[in-house]
């Protein structure tokens, strides 16, 4: 039987030490970036760490220097393209500014969510940026801020928690959003998000615990109020948390007697089953039924027809919270910043009057 090679030993700060002909202390101090040395030493150190294909130990490194150069960033939903994308704009930020990225999905649930922040805070990160998967439970984030370990927040508001947030304007893009359907002459309008509420009807907000979902259906609605609809909320869904469960919700408001003419996506994961579920129908957009989602994902501008947005500066939100975060780990102590982003519609071909048997 023949014997398995044996894995090298990692080379170690001692054998740079040697190699260099220094102590281990000021090889330490040349491999972690600390102290004074002197141009020839540090010379030295450099090349025995190379030529001995040297690989520091971010943990040990962390504890002499009371910093890992790490972010923890945890996200709802990384195969959203939504988090992808703000996830990059984090990494570009913290990259040109000398720091690496860890990354933890909590999948929406709390549970997961605080599984996560407990793994970052063990890996000593510096800080974390998180975007709360709900405001009922927080413990976990009051924690990490009481630490001392700067906190941003993304995408969603805690006015509870004073730490940096970068949010885009959710209330007043669905509002804007709503009011392009209304204009275009529809009344029975559905919202469907991915947010749970203790089943799939929507009561009243006191349900949402997702402050941008909140925002958002109470936009939608007193879009619709405004404008003189009768019970908006009849035609709020919940609970879109899976393909087939989107798929359901779609059949569903697409086969009621009270079927809307339009429907407003919370975001382009959702709207995309929504689409294959109204072409599996046979239905045309814009003829059958209008549909706008949030969100600029690639798809909806080559789909035939194109379909409307909300166009969210999502790459701009994760970009502004890792540079805030990044300001506070370089000692930044002035007050909390909470910047709000603009959004913008793109109109494109997805929406038009409604039927005219409706």
């Amino acid at each position: 039987m023949t014997k398995a090679p044996s894995r090298a030993r990692p080379k170690t700060v001692a054998d740079v030490a040697r190699a260099a002909n220094v102590s281990k202390a000021t090889a330490a101090r040349v491999l972690g970036g600390y102290g004074v040395v002197s141009d020839t030493v540090r010379a030295s150190v450099t090349a025995a760490a190379k030529a001995l294909d040297y690989r520091p130990n971010e943990l040990a490194r962390s504890m002499t220097t009371g910093r890992s150069d790490i972010i923890g960033v945890v996200v709802g939903d990384i195969e959203n393209p939504f988090f992808s994308l703000a996830v990059r704009g984090i990494s570009d930020a913290a990259k040109a500014a000398g720091f690496n990225v860890i990354l933890a999905n909590s999948g929406e649930k709390i549970e997961a969510e605080k599984a996560a922040v407990r793994l970052l805070i063990g890996k000593r990160v510096d800080g974390l940026i998180v975007t709360p998967s709900e405001s009922r439970d927080i413990t976990h984030l009051r924690d990490i801020h009481r630490s001392g370990r700067p906190l941003a927040l993304l995408d969603r508001a805690l006015p509870e928690l004073d730490v940096d947030t970068v949010t885009v304007d959710d209330r007043e893009a669905a509002i804007r959003a709503t009011r392009v359907l209304i204009d275009a002459g529809h009344r029975n309008i559905a919202y469907v998000t991915a947010v749970e509420g203790n089943g799939h009807e929507y009561f009243d907000l006191r349900q949402i615990y997702t402050s941008s979902v909140r925002e958002r259906i109470d936009g939608f609605l007193a879009a619709c109020r405004d404008a003189g609809i009768d019970r908006p909320e009849r035609h709020v869904r919940l609970g879109a948390t899976s393909f087939e469960e989107t798929r359901r919700l779609a059949d569903e408001l697409l086969s009621s007697s009270e079927r809307p003419t339009a429907i407003l996506a919370s975001d382009s994961v959702i709207a995309l089953e929504i689409l294959r579920a109204i072409r599996q129908r046979g239905m045309r957009i814009p003829d059958d039924i209008s549909l706008i989602t949030f969100h600029d994902a690639d798809w909806t501008g080559v789909t035939t027809p194109p379909i409307t947005v909300v166009d969210q500066p999502v790459y701009a939100l994760g970009h502004t919270v890792a540079e805030l975060l990044i300001r506070r780990l370089k000692g930044d102590i002035k007050p909390p910043e909470r910047l709000v982003l603009r959004t913008a519609i793109i109109n494109r071909g997805s929406v038009g009057p409604p039927p005219v048997m409706w």
